[in-house]
This record gives structure tokens, C-alpha cells and sequence, in this order.
């Protein structure tokens, strides 16, 4: 199989070869012929849309189609091709540039048809003789060096597509589509304007100076539009700038594709629209438009439009009024306006464009007919100073000086490469990576290339204004340069700009407003992330920025405030002696403890008299000075707690309470040894006499000591900062360190109180000259209950109230032992002392 398939090639191969000497190389289907041409030692080809639409016609694909034919003329194009003449005619009588050498051009008109512009640009590579003869082999050298041309970017790339196998250079003047910056599809292109890969970005960062986050998009459906709307949606969501629509139309669309972008512009809450639009393009929709009464809208425009006077003076119901954009810095080239204006010349080179031209500029024709309604007769004497029209408009100049420096930089690659001195050899093709050349034309401007074909990215920041006459004024209001650092690229002045509808102040286009300060933002579900509802911070966090995502949670001694954008310092609540909680019981310990030294006053007083003598004066009195310190004791716990006030408090408290209630017990214990002692043969009390009255309270309150000094040792008290019990306070308390000496404090007070309860009851039926087993057992019960229901409350009890739970039960018992033991005392030696008497006790027990 290998073998037979080999030899078959073989033959194949011959017998191609055998047909290709035998024919010569034929062109196919018609010529292309150039619309403007001059001869030079050097050519270079030109495409510019003279034309921007063609006649329709139906194919029947019964016979070869005809030519296209087009229509409507285009000045601007016009003045296009005369900067590339002027700049042509500027080298030719140089004798510094490409000295001995003519230049010539050959322009082709390209209807403004993609098809039409690859065509003219073959035609441009090849000459237009139908046979070529065998010797030469269908091979023969570019007709032109390079070609200058296209004003669109969509064009560019075909052209580009198809010139970049032949190494011919494509200088465009207004293709800024950054898909042309590729080297790989595109080797061979170029271009005087900037690469919309920075005017992109430089749009949206002027949307992101002013606040809009919420846009709408209109581009061109092609190359232009598409690929720099691309770009510009792209940084645009890095800035967090939300898209609301983008669509795109064709100025050959049908009405109702552009009612349905109406429709959505009309219904849209954005109020900037962004675009991405040829001029053409715009036009076409500022008609349609202009039928709906679509104002107060801002738009912001490219290079495309922004500065073009012809858009200006078509906008007749003000819907771009204030509009903001990019444009090409303004420029000037000495001597083009007038060699612009001279259009005589062109006669020469193409009488039918020139006739056409000429009726089209001075609206008048040559050759009348009956059924032409024409104004005049045109004379061919007309003065083209007398005429106003885009012709003669200016505005444009920058793009002019485009294609004027793209014009220069081919002749100075040129020069280079043809070894210019005195003269130069013609010899030599032209290499795209040759033309990136590094020159100043006469108006000192700088022009070069970087390796993607690209100029420096520099723009002017224009805004319509209105002037006189209903003129449109393009006010440049900022500078935007690509080549300076981030934060330096864009300069603006915001007081001279005019907004839509005559304004001075910013338009607003949110789709959600600004989150103050103290809330953030939770994206609405299903829209993009512009859109947003403003929730208020949670309490103890704050957000002190404007569109804040997150709140930031307070440090543990801070809470925020009413308003949730600040933290505030918690407020630092205990029980201190200006409230009036802790005055009162501040009152209540000083009243006890005042009442305390009244009644061992009158003890005191009547120390010798039987009734102080019969109830054991001496424990009476220790008795009384606990009491006094029980009172005291109480005022430890008011006040901002502190390391010695936190010890204190809790030792004191179980100290005195102790040596109080072992005073207790024992008097309860005498009362019973001396019962006791009164029974025939019983001789008790020399076994709790004075001296182990002394040391049975010694010995309890030594007991509690050492409990306390454990606790000091192990883990004391401290104090301490509680910030659970409220959110918006901190409650500063005194910690317990350790809840066993704690506990062990309390319990070993309530062993002694339930041990000296249980010998009162015991003692409460004894004679009444001994009823103080009576008092006791009732201050007990009371102590008792005081100290049971202290327990939940203090628990329960938050912040500072557990304190004053706890000295509420440290009153209320030193209360109850003190009216309950001494009071009756004091009554009777205050107004009953004639009971105070021996013989009255005595009586009165032997009455019994």
C-alpha cells in the first residue's frame, strides 16, 4: 500500500508542476482601481471610505454580480486622504527626508465595506495587468511599501489579517481596537492613536471618580465596540462598578432592534450610559432617540465621538448636553488647513469623485435635469472660503495630524533602511518592524512605537458646554496619561465641568445609596453587587465607613454607640457611696453601728446593775463589739473593688460574723450551765466558767481565721471585670478567686448559727428570770432566714445588686441579733428600772 500510495503523490506532483509551466497567471473577476493616484519612486497605498454605504441589490446568481455602487459622501474621509497628500507633498520637497526619492499614492475608496477594503488592499499588493508572463511565475514585488488606513477597527483587522503573510505595514490613524495590539494575528499593523486597552481603562476610572457604580453600556457591534466594551466592563467590576445592561447594534440594523434598546434604556434606573460607539453609529441612535425625548441622561463617550462637530450639530434635542469623555489631544499641523481646502488638485486624479465632491460640497450641479430640484447650476468657480460644512470644520485636526505622523513614520523607516545620505537606494522592502521609528515632527511632538505597534496612551478629558447660538463648546476639563504613575494618570478639574440638563452638581447613579457610617451592606439576591440593602450594625459593633461590608466587633471594654459607627468606652458600674442604693446602705451600717454604741453606752451605764449582771456583762459586751464591726464591715463592700478591698471585704465579713455569733453561743451555753447548776448536786459551771468563756469564742473565731488564711494563701479574691452580665456596662466586682473558701467561710457561720439555734430552743422554757434563751432563739431564726433566702438572691443578682444583696443580709442580720438580744434590755433599764433590781429577779424566779 506505502509503495503505490508514494508513487501516486509522485505523479500528482509532476503533473502539477507540468501544468504550472505550461499556464500563466490570470486575474480573476474585475480590477480595482484606485480613486486618487500619483506616481513616485516609491508608492503607498491609501484606503479611506470616500463613501459610507452602497446601494442595495438582490443577486440572482444567474449572472456575475456588478460593482458595487456607493453613496453617501463622506467629508471627513475626505480630509483624511488630503492630510496623507499633504504629508506626501511635505516629504517629496524635503531635501533632508528621503532626498532624491518621490513618493506616490495610490487611494482606494472602500464604501465603508469590509469586503471592499480587503479587495482595495489585494489590489494595493498586486498590480492590475490580467497576465503576467511565465518567465516571471506569478510572482512579482509589492506595488506599494505600506498602506495607510482604516479609520475603523473592524476593517483593520481584515486587512491585517490578510497583509501580515505579505510583511506590508497597516498604519491606522483611528483603529483602536486592543485586539490589534497582537503581534502574532496581527505582525504587521500599526497605529498613531492610542490602543483602547488604556482608554478602556481610563473610562472606567473616570466613572469611578465621580461615584457611579450603577451604568448602562451602548456599544457598536463590531470589533470597536465590542472588544473596548469588553475591557471597560472588565476593570470596571475590579473598581466595583456594576453593569446594569450593555447592548450593542449595527447602524444597518433594522428600526425595531434599536426601539428594543430604546425600551431598555427607558426602563433602566442607571442614569450614566457608557459607550462604545462609532460616530455613525451614534447618529443612528440620537435619530431614534430624538423621537422619545430621552434627556437627562449623562453619557460618556469615547474618542469616536466626543469631540466630533458633526454629532454635535446633530444632537437638535440637546440628548447629549453635558456629556464627559476621552479624546485625542488636541493637535495642529502648520499649512494643512489651507492645503486642505485647496481641492482643485484633485481634479486631476479622479474627475468623476471630483465632480461628485464638488456638487456634494457646494450643494449645486453640473449638468441639470427637469426632474432635478436643485438650487443652482454649479459653475466650478465656487469659493470654498464661502461655504460652511464638515469639509471645512477643523475639529478634527488631531486625527488629521494621525495620519499625518503615520505618513512620516514611514518615510523615516524608510529612510533608514534605504541607507539615505545624499541619496538612496529603492531597492529594498519595507519592513513593518522597521517603521518603529522615533522621531519629532516640525510641531515638536513626539512619535514612536512600542513593541505592540501602540503609541503612548495620552487623552483629554472633554466636556460638552453650551455656547452661543446653541454651538456645542468642547471644554477640555482633565488629562488622562497612561504613562505616568497610577495614582498621576488622570488630572481633572470637577469645579468647569457642566453636567446633563445645564447642571453644576454631580449626577447621582446608584443602584443602591451610599451605607452611612453604623450599618453595612448584604447584597439583594439576584442582582449584581451594587445592589444592596443598609442594615444597622448589631449592638457592641460599628462600621465608621461609608459602604462599610462588614461591622467590626468592639474590644471587650468598649460597646458601640446609638449610632453604631464609634466604640465608646463601657460605662463602670459598682456599688459606689453616690448612688443611692449605696447611700442608703451606707446609712443603714452607720445607724446600726450608731445604734450598736447607744446600747453598750447604756450597758455601760448600768454594767453593776443586776440585769447586766445576770446576762453575762462580759460576753455582752465582746457581743456588742462585734456587732459594731459586723455594721462596719458592710461598708467594705461599697466602693470601686481593689485588691485590699476585695481580701477585706470577705475575711471581715466572716471574721466578725464568726466571733458575733460565738459570743451567741456562748451566752446560750451559759444560760444552760446555769440552769443546770440551780439542780441539787450539779456543779456545772465551774466547767464553763469566765476563762472558757474566753476561750470556747477564741477558740470558734480561731477557726474561721485560719479558713481565711487558707483562702488568702491558695487563691484570694480579686477583683475583676464582668462582661457578660450586661452587653453595654462593665460590672466591676470583686471574683471570689477561690468559690471552696468562699463556700467554707459561709458554712463554717452557718454550722455555729444552726449549733447555737438548736441550745436556744433548747433553753427557750427555762425560768423568765433567764428568758434570753427566748431573744436568742428568735435572732437565730432570723439569722437564719436571712442567710437561707440570701443564697438564690445572690446568685440571681446581677452586677452590683449581688453586692447589696450581701450587705442587705449582713444588716438585716446584725439588725435581728441586736433588737432581738438587747433591745428588751434597754427597755427595761431605760423605762422599767424598777425591775431592774435583784430582788425583783429573784422574786420573780421564786414566784415561778
Amino acid at each position: 500500500f506505502l509503495p503505490l500510495g508514494w508513487a501516486l503523490l509522485h505523479l500528482l506532483l509532476v503533473a502539477t508542476f507540468t501544468q504550472a509551466e505550461e499556464q500563466v497567471c490570470t486575474q480573476r473577476g474585475d480590477p480595482e482601481n484606485p480613486q486618487l493616484v500619483k506616481n513616485g519612486d516609491i508608492m503607498l497605498g491609501g484606503l479611506f471610505s470616500f463613501h459610507t454605504n452602497w446601494r442595495e441589490r438582490e443577486n440572482t446568481y444567474m449572472e456575475k454580480p456588478q460593482p458595487l455602487q456607493c453613496t453617501s459622501l463622506n467629508f471627513r474621509e475626505f480630509q483624511l486622504a488630503q492630510a496623507m497628500l499633504f504629508a506626501i507633498e511635505e516629504i517629496n520637497n524635503s531635501s533632508d527626508l528621503l532626498p532624491g526619492v518621490s513618493l506616490g499614492y495610490k487611494i482606494y475608496d472602500t464604501c465603508g465595506s469590509i469586503a471592499r477594503s480587503v479587495r482595495a488592499a489585494l489590489s494595493l499588493v498586486n498590480s492590475n495587468e490580467m497576465v503576467a508572463s511565465p518567465a516571471e511565475e506569478c510572482t512579482r514585488p509589492a506595488q506599494v511599501q505600506a498602506i495607510m488606513g482604516e479609520t475603523s477597527s473592524s476593517p483593520s483587522t481584515a486587512i491585517a489579517t490578510v497583509m501580515g503573510p505579505f510583511h506590508i505595514p497597516l498604519i491606522s490613524h483611528f483603529a483602536t481596537c486592543a485586539c490589534l495590539s497582537d503581534k502574532i494575528k496581527y505582525p504587521s499593523f500599526l497605529r498613531t492613536i492610542p490602543s483602547d486597552y488604556y482608554q478602556s481603562r481610563a473610562l472606567a476610572h473616570l466613572v469611578k471618580h465621580f461615584g457611579w457604580t450603577w451604568v448602562g453600556a451602548v456599544r457598536s457591534n463590531e470589533d470597536y465596540g465590542n472588544n473596548g466594551m469588553a475591557t471597560f466592563i472588565e476593570t470596571a467590576q475590579h473598581l466595583g462598578i456594576c453593569v446594569e445592561y450593555s447592548v450593542s447594534f449595527f447602524r444597518t440594523d433594522p428600526s425595531d432592534k434599536i426601539q428594543k434598546i430604546i425600551d431598555i434604556i427607558k426602563s433602566s434606573t442607571s442614569k450614566v450610559i457608557v459607550t462604545f460607539l462609532s460616530h455613525m453609529d451614534l447618529d443612528v441612535l440620537l435619530h431614534e432617540l430624538s423621537g422619545h425625548n430621552l434627556t437627562g441622561y449623562q453619557w460618556v463617550g469615547t474618542e469616536a465621538w466626543i469631540f466630533d462637530s458633526q454629532t454635535a450639530e446633530g444632537d437638535i434635542n440637546h440628548i447629549l448636553d453635558g456629556a464627559i469623555g476621552l479624546s485625542i489631544p488636541q493637535a495642529y499641523v502648520t499649512g494643512l488647513r489651507e492645503f486642505m481646502l485647496d481641492v482643485r488638485p484633485l481634479n486631476s486624479s479622479n474627475a468623476d469623485l471630483f465632480t461628485e465632491f464638488w456638487e456634494a460640497l457646494f450643494s449645486c450641479k453640473f449638468r441639470l435635469s427637469k426632474s432635478t430640484e436643485i438650487l443652482r447650476e454649479c459653475t466650478g468657480e465656487e469659493d470654498i472660503n464661502g461655504v460652511e460644512n464638515s469639509f471645512t470644520d477643523m475639529s478634527l485636526m488631531p486625527i488629521f495630524n494621525n495620519v499625518y505622523k503615520g505618513v512620516y513614520a514611514v518615510a523615516h523607516a524608510l529612510h533608514d533602511i534605504l541607507g539615505c545620505n545624499k541619496t538612496c537606494d529603492e531597492n529594498k522592502q519595507l519592513d513593518p518592524f522597521m517603521v518603529r521609528s522615533n522621531f519629532t515632527t516640525k510641531e515638536r511632538d513626539r512619535v514612536f512605537f512600542n513593541e505592540n505597534g501602540d503609541p503612548a496612551a495620552k487623552y483629554e478629558i472633554i466636556n460638552w458646554q453650551p455656547g452661543e447660538n446653541g454651538i456645542v463648546n468642547f471644554v477640555t476639563v482633565g488629562l488622562y496619561d497612561a504613562t505616568l504613575p497610577v495614582n498621576k494618570q488622570m488630572n481633572l478639574q470637577n469645579k468647569s465641568i457642566i453636567w446633563t440638563q445645564n447642571s453644576l452638581e454631580v449626577p447621582v447613579s446608584v443602584c443602591s445609596e451610599t451605607c452611612p457610617p453604623g450599618t453595612r451592606k448584604v447584597l439583594q439576591k439576584g442582582k449584581p453587587v451594587c445592589c444592596y440593602d443598609c442594615i444597622s450594625c448589631a449592638d457592641g459593633e460599628i462600621s465608621n465607613s461609608t459602604d462599610a461590608v462588614t461591622c467590626v466587633r468592639c474590644p471587650p471594654e468598649s460597646w458601640s454607640n446609638d449610632r453604631r459607627d464609634v466604640c465608646i468606652k463601657k460605662e463602670a458600674e459598682f456599688l459606689s457611696y453616690d448612688e443611692i442604693m449605696g447611700i442608703l446602705l451606707t446609712a443603714a451600717s452607720l445607724f446600726g453601728t450608731c445604734i450598736t454604741s447607744f446600747v453598750a453606752f447604756i450597758f455601760y451605764r448600768h454594767r453593776k446593775t443586776p440585769l447586766v449582771r445576770a446576762n453575762n456583762s462580759e460576753l455582752s459586751f465582746l457581743l456588742l463589739f462585734s456587732l459594731t464591726l459586723c455594721f462596719l464591715c458592710s461598708l467594705t463592700f461599697i466602693g470601686r473593688p481593689s485588691d485590699w478591698s476585695c481580701m477585706l471585704r470577705h475575711t471581715a465579713f466572716g471574721i466578725t460574723f464568726v466571733l458575733c455569733i460565738s459570743c451567741v453561743l456562748g451566752k446560750t451555753i451559759v444560760v444552760l450551765m446555769a440552769f443546770k447548776a440551780t439542780l441539787p448536786g450539779r456543779n456545772v459551771m465551774k466547767w464553763f466558767g469566765p476563762t472558757q468563756q474566753r476561750l470556747s469564742v477564741m477558740s470558734f473565731t480561731l477557726v474561721q481565721v485560719i479558713i481565711c488564711i487558707v483562702w488568702l494563701t491558695i487563691s484570694p479574691p480579686f477583683p475583676s471585670k464582668n462582661f457578660k452580665e450586661y452587653k453595654d456596662k462593665i460590672i466591676l466586682e470583686c471574683a471570689l478567686g477561690s468559690a471552696v473558701g468562699f463556700w467554707a467561710v459561709l458554712g463554717y457561720i452557718g454550722l455555729l448559727a444552726m449549733l447555737c439555734f438548736i441550745c436556744a430552743f433548747l433553753a427557750r422554757k427555762l425560768p423568765d428570770n433567764f428568758n434570753e434563751a427566748k431573744f436568742i432563739t428568735f435572732s437565730m431564726l432570723i439569722f437564719c432566714a436571712v442567710w437561707i433566702t440570701f443564697i438564690p438572691a445572690y446568685v440571681s443578682s446581677p452586677g452590683k445588686f449581688s453586692v447589696a444583696v450581701e450587705i442587705f443580709a449582713i444588716l438585716a442580720s446584725t439588725f435581728g441579733l441586736l433588737i432581738c438580744i438587747f433591745i428588751p434590755k434597754c427597755y427595761v433599764m431605760l423605762l422599767k428600772p424598777d425591775r431592774n433590781t435583784k430582788k425583783h429577779i429573784m422574786g420573780k424566779g421564786a414566784a415561778k
